[in-house]
């Protein structure tokens, strides 16, 4: 038998002080390591409450058992109170659908085939991809004829940049662009006769690496969309984070929600990755951008899932009228 003298102590110490990196992690604007600790809410949020829930069947220590559940799991219904991205939304049934398939590839990738494959199977309209390293090219090159309209981005950094792949036309090719030492690129892509500003986007990891000062190179390029916009990419930052905010609020974009877990280190199993990962795979639109519904693939030998984004776009008259009952709204 344990020793509840000792236990019960130990848990009360622990969910309290686990509780200081969860609440600092709401203060990213004070300082970006506190935005740091945002990434990890759901997490500290859960062990906060599993450590605290035999408190409140501990006489004297129910007080403190039952404030750290109530903090507990207020931060995780504020996660959960995002849009699920893998329950479909209301999207306009008579316009045109679309897919967008979005994937960090691993730079060093050992299976490239099964990416391919997955792009086959899927069919996506445009490819987002992320760590397109020089391993990565003669790969691609592989499905140059299924989407022609293409532009990599290749910094000297080893790991790779980013890349979009599109079946449907680039409108005005030369001006497709890479910023940011090839860590993020836009082209402007015609779906159907909508001029839509397709971007692809991977920043650093976090304080105190580089994410930081990244962003604030990138904001100024992403005030620039165009009125119609997808952005896609690992942002290396959940959607509830102070820099996926910033990422929304530079291009007036919204997320289409927390897609859910995709990313945890390689050699953990892929079920793991799916539900104890963390979500820092990233989708925001605007304009006339109605997305409809996400969903996470299997793993293709990359410490990414790879997310699909189904969407449709609005005809002009009916995006007019959407803007036009949301100014009048305000």
């Amino acid at each position: 038998m344990y020793d509840s003298r000792r236990l019960l102590p130990l848990l009360a110490l622990s969910a309290t002080l686990l509780t200081v990196p969860l609440v600092m992690g709401y203060w990213g604007t004070v300082h970006p390591a506190f935005d740091s600790l945002a990434h990890f809410r759901v997490h500290l949020a859960a062990l906060v409450v599993i450590l605290a829930l035999p408190l409140l069947f501990a006489r004297g220590w129910r007080r403190i058992g039952l404030a750290a559940v109530v903090l507990g799991g207020a931060a995780i219904t504020s996660v959960t109170a995002l849009p699920a991205g893998e329950v479909h939304a209301g999207g306009e049934m008579g316009a045109a659908r679309y897919r967008l398939l979005q994937l960090n590839l691993r730079y060093d990738n050992r299976t490239p085939r099964e990416v391919l494959s997955l792009i086959g199977r899927t069919q996506p309209d445009v490819v987002t991809l992320n760590e397109v390293s020089s391993a990565w090219l003669p790969e691609l090159q592989l499905v140059e004829n299924a989407y022609p309209h293409r532009i990599v981005c290749q910094p000297p950094s080893p790991i790779g940049g980013v890349a979009i792949l599109s079946r449907r036309p680039f409108l005005h090719p030369s001006r497709a662009q890479c910023f940011d030492r090839g860590s993020l690129a836009i082209a402007t892509v015609n779906f159907g006769g909508a001029a839509v500003d397709v971007a692809a986007i991977h920043l650093g990891w976090p304080w105190p690496f580089e994410q930081s000062w990244q962003i604030d190179d990138v904001v100024p390029v992403l005030e620039r969309l165009s009125a119609s916009a997808i952005i896609a990419g690992d942002l290396n930052a959940a959607p509830w984070s102070l820099t996926a905010r910033r990422v929304a609020a530079a291009g007036g974009l919204t997320s289409v929600g927390n897609v859910g877990p995709t990313w945890l280190v390689r050699s953990a199993p892929d079920f793991l990755r799916r539900f104890a990962g963390l979500p820092i795979d990233n989708i925001f639109t605007k304009g006339r951008v109605v997305p409809i519904a996400t969903r996470r693939f299997e793993s293709v030998g990359s410490d990414h899932l790879p997310v699909l984004l189904e969407f449709a776009v609005r005809p002009e008259e009916e995006a007019a009228e959407v803007m036009q009952a949301r100014i009048a709204g305000e």
